[in-house]
């Protein structure tokens, strides 16, 4: 089979998108974007750089699961914490 031609982006550029997503819990969804790539070329990358990294012993799936649950709740608490933060400086600013 043959492989499809990529749209030229560096390896470096790949590493740092899946390093995104794995070592820094961002979503997928949210390194796509940011990249202007869709999230399956982002899963991909992913993968490969799982394949090529050892990223330290294997989780059961349980743990993989309450893992993937914990990375989700501090997503949503960060994204209370900025909301929090900007009506905090809204009221603080209407009320000088």
């Amino acid at each position: 089979m043959a492989q499809k031609k990529s749209r030229g982006f560096s390896p470096e550029f790949r590493e740092t998108a899946a390093r995104e997503v794995v070592e820094k819990s961002c979503a997928v969804a949210d390194v796509a974007r940011d990249c202007g790539v869709s999230g399956q070329t982002i899963r991909t990358w992913v993968k490969n750089f799982r394949d090529t990294h050892v990223t330290g012993p294997e989780l059961s799936i349980s743990e993989r699961a309450r893992l993937k649950e914990l990375e989700r709740r501090v997503r949503e608490l960060e994204e209370e914490n900025r909301f929090l933060g900007k009506s905090v400086a809204f009221f603080a600013k209407k009320h000088r």
